[in-house]
C-alpha cells in the first residue's frame, strides 16, 4: 500500500517504536543503517507502516493498520506471481490484472488512470 504522507495522522506517538534495518552490501561486506523508518507499536510488536526520508511524500502503511473505510476498487493488480509460494492462491476478479514481477504502472499512475485520486506522485 501507498499513500500521500501529508494525511497520515497519528494519535499516541510515544507508543511508537522506530526500527531501522542494518543492510549488507553483497559485494562489500560493508553494514550500514538504512534511511527508511519501520514504525511500530512498542507494546505488541504490531507493523504500522513504513516511511523514507528518500521518498518523504510517501508512506506506506500495512493493511492491517488503517482504522477508516477505504473505497472499493473497481480492480485489482496482482504482481510478483512468480514469486509467490505455492499455498497462495490469489483471488482474481475479471477486471483484475496479473503480472509475473512488477507491472510498468506505477502504483500513482493506477490512481489517476482508475480516478481514484489522492495519490503521491
Amino acid at each position: 500500500l501507498g499513500g500521500d504522507h501529508r494525511t497520515l495522522t497519528i494519535e499516541g506517538r510515544e507508543h511508537l517504536s522506530v526500527y531501522r534495518a542494518r543492510m549488507v552490501d553483497p559485494q562489500s561486506g560493508a553494514v550500514r543503517i538504512s534511511d527508511g523508518e519501520r514504525n511500530f507499536c512498542k507494546h505488541c510488536g504490531s507493523a504500522l507502516w513504513l516511511w523514507d526520508p528518500n521518498w518523504p511524500e510517501l508512506v506506506h502503511p500495512h493493511a492491517s493498520a488503517i482504522d477508516t473505510d477505504l473505497p472499493t476498487p473497481p480492480e485489482h493488480t496482482h504482481l510478483m506471481l512468480d514469486s509467490k509460494a505455492s499455498w497462495v492462491e490469489p483471488q482474481v476478479f475479471a477486471d483484475d490484472k496479473c503480472f509475473a514481477e512488477y507491472p510498468d504502472e506505477s502504483l500513482a499512475q493506477w490512481h489517476e488512470r482508475l480516478g481514484l485520486g489522492g495519490t503521491e506522485k
